[in-house]
């Protein structure tokens, strides 16, 4: 199936009103053979995790999935603690029908919640198996959650955010996360490149600078693209340098995209350069992966109307 069917099924699932009507044109731009992939965070409420009007959305996310070439998963994919019981419970009915094209990122609340904790994040090493570390198969407990692999001609990098736990070691600029990212983008010098974690750098607020080392390393390897979660908002940010710059050439794109279904958070100012910001809508952030730029298209679940769509070209 080509790029463009696979999006018209996405957008037949949704409720054409309003910007998403005037969006079809950039959201139908793909190329045919293109990757599309889909991207979410803080997915599926504790057990029994039943659909309220403003929580507990994760099946109508799901919902969504079907028709993309991959799926990420953006961490606290299940809450309150990812314990692999939760996971079998929840997610696994959701967006655990997706598991095979799954390639996740892990969570605060895969580690701990407000009453829990589960040592080295083993519910959800044991539930992706090696999908959440492929290079350290046979992992299941306070792995290194961070590796990188190819989407068409994309070069992807899936980070763990979660610094100070079991298996990190910090997110320091000599830590072993940040020494690995560098050669790795080093070794992989695509001219599309994708990172995604699930803490912000840019947050709901704040610039949470324990992460600097980290965007510095993307921005002097020129990604292209990072995306988050855990603000249970949608927010866009124009492409900036780690000083927070504008800079539309060379800067890293942020997308926030933690609206996998648990719940909605409150929006926030005091980040520079913030272009789209929305806490009233779950839905997945697709985007298509052309060979010199992308196409992105925030849908919503079914019966919603705010999306948010544009296309650019990589550094």
């Amino acid at each position: 199936m080509s790029a463009r069917r696979r999006m018209l099924a996405v957008l037949a699932a949704v409720t054409l009103a309003g910007p998403l009507s005037a969006a079809l044109p950039t959201a139908l731009s793909s190329a045919a053979g293109d990757p599309v992939i889909a991207a979410a965070g803080d997915i599926a409420c504790p057990p029994p995790a039943t659909r309220k009007a403003n929580a507990c959305h994760q099946q109508a996310t799901a919902d969504l999935l079907a028709p993309f070439d991959a799926v990420l998963p953006l961490g606290d994919n299940q809450y309150e603690c990812g314990t692999l019981a939760n996971y079998t419970q929840d997610y696994d009915k959701s967006w655990g029908q997706y598991l095979a094209k799954t390639h996740p990122v892990v969570g605060n609340h895969e580690y701990s919640g407000s009453s829990c904790s589960v040592s080295g994040a083993s519910g959800y090493f044991s539930y992706f198996g090696d999908r959440a570390g492929p290079d350290q198969p046979g992992c299941t407990a306070a792995c290194r959650g961070y590796y990188s692999y190819d989407q068409g001609s994309w070069h992807l990098v899936a980070l763990n955010s979660e610094c100070t736990e079991a298996g990190v070691g910090s997110c320091g600029a000599t830590s072993p996360m940040v020494t690995w990212l560098m050669a790795d983008l080093a070794a992989h010098p695509a001219q599309c490149t994708l990172a995604y974690m699930h803490e912000p750098y840019w947050g709901n607020g704040k610039v949470a600078k324990v992460y600097k080392p980290v965007v510095q390393a993307l921005y002097d390897a020129h990604v292209d693209v990072l995306l988050v979660g855990h603000a249970h908002i949608y927010a866009r940010y124009a492409p900036m340098s780690p000083t927070n710059a504008n800079e539309p050439t060379r800067g890293v794109r942020e997308f926030i995209v933690g609206t996998g279904g648990r719940s909605h958070s409150a929006l926030k100012s005091g980040v520079p350069n913030l272009e789209v910001h929305d806490n009233s809508t779950y839905g997945v952030l697709s985007l298509t992966l052309h060979p010199a730029g992308y196409d992105w298209q925030f849908l919503p679940e079914a019966g919603k109307g705010f999306t948010d769509s544009g296309t650019t070209t990589c550094h």
